[in-house]
């Protein structure tokens, strides 16, 4: 009998939406994963003995908008943003587990369409969702968890970088929180900015090619609070020259349509999933990476142009 995808969640019940959940999310030609969804835990192969893993939740009203993002567009946003952390350690995803709380009133449909969005996302770097849980809540509420593994490297750490290294970043900056802007005024347009903040799109394969890297952290709340943390795991002063920061045409556009900053929106805007990365020298930094400043000795502070900036970025309970 053909399952109706307009009944809510509470209608079919849990066991029978994790069977559905399980049937969408299930990747036959992912050969890492030795178990999978179905039983107390999943079993995951790990080469050289270390696992990487990492957290991240996304809350409705917070993350997304049910009337701003499609559950697809969640889905991609959700296994993104900790596919980005593995990446920034250094290491290679091998699995995800999704938690997921829902109201009862939720369609099947919704459910499963973000389970699309999981497994396209997830797919794009080779892995799968192999578990998870799923509860009833009166918002919509995700937490994912990546795994990775690092083979016989060694992890790249925030605490790495020294002075003489070299600042560069790879991936877009400022679009996510330039589409944000332009939602939150009513609009859907320009795509390029709105499509970035629905659905970010690390730039993994530059993450992956950055493995001299002396440190790296994925750009999750704004470059100049990320680079924060660099900044004191480190002990130095990281230094950015926003004259080597490319401000692209469709930033420099709508900050003139709407009045905005397109060099703030790249210094402090996030979820963006880019990565920034400091190196011992120039020649380490691989193509597609862009050198924005360096690193230098002295009392844990990130400075633009030499000065501390006002603004550091997006804190959940200070902004």
């Amino acid at each position: 009998m053909a399952m109706n995808l307009r009944q809510t969640v509470a209608e079919i019940g849990e066991f029978e939406l994790i069977a559905l959940i399980a049937q969408r999310l299930r990747d036959p030609a992912i050969a890492q994963v030795a178990v999978g969804i179905g039983d107390d835990s999943a079993v995951v192969s790990a080469q050289g003995g270390q696992v990487v893993a990492c957290l991240d939740m996304l809350t409705q009203g917070v993350h997304f908008r049910l009337d701003w993002s499609s559950a697809n567009d969640i889905g991609r946003k959700a296994a993104a943003a900790n596919l980005a952390d593995i990446f920034a350690m250094g290491a290679s995803p091998t699995a995800l587990l999704v938690g997921l709380a829902v109201p009862g009133q939720t369609t099947v449909a919704w459910v499963l369409e973000f389970a699309d969005g999981l497994r396209e996302e997830a797919s794009s770097v080779g892995v799968t969702v192999v578990g998870g849980d799923i509860v009833r809540a009166d918002s919509i509420s995700i937490s994912v968890s990546a795994l990775g593994e690092l083979g016989n490297a060694k992890p790249i750490l925030r605490s790495g970088a020294k002075p003489g290294d070299v600042l560069a970043v790879a991936g877009q900056l400022g679009f996510s929180a330039a589409g944000l802007l332009m939602l939150s005024r009513g609009f859907r347009s320009p795509r390029v900015l709105v499509g970035a903040h629905r659905v970010p799109t690390p730039p993994y394969e530059l993450a992956h090619a950055g493995l001299k890297a002396t440190s790296m952290i994925d750009i999750s709340d704004g470059l100049v609070s990320d680079l924060t943390h660099v900044a004191s795991a480190s002990n130095v002063v990281v230094n950015i020259d926003s004259s080597l920061l490319e401000i692209p045409e469709p930033l420099s556009s709508a900050a003139g349509a709407f009045n905005g900053d397109a060099l703030e929106w790249i210094l402090t805007g996030g979820e963006d999933h880019a990565f920034a990365a400091t190196f011992s020298n120039a020649l380490d930094v691989p193509a597609g990476w862009v050198i924005v400043g360096s690193v230098s000795a002295g009392s844990p502070a990130v400075l633009v142009d030499g000065l501390p900036h006002a603004s550091s970025g997006w804190d959940h309970f200070k902004s």
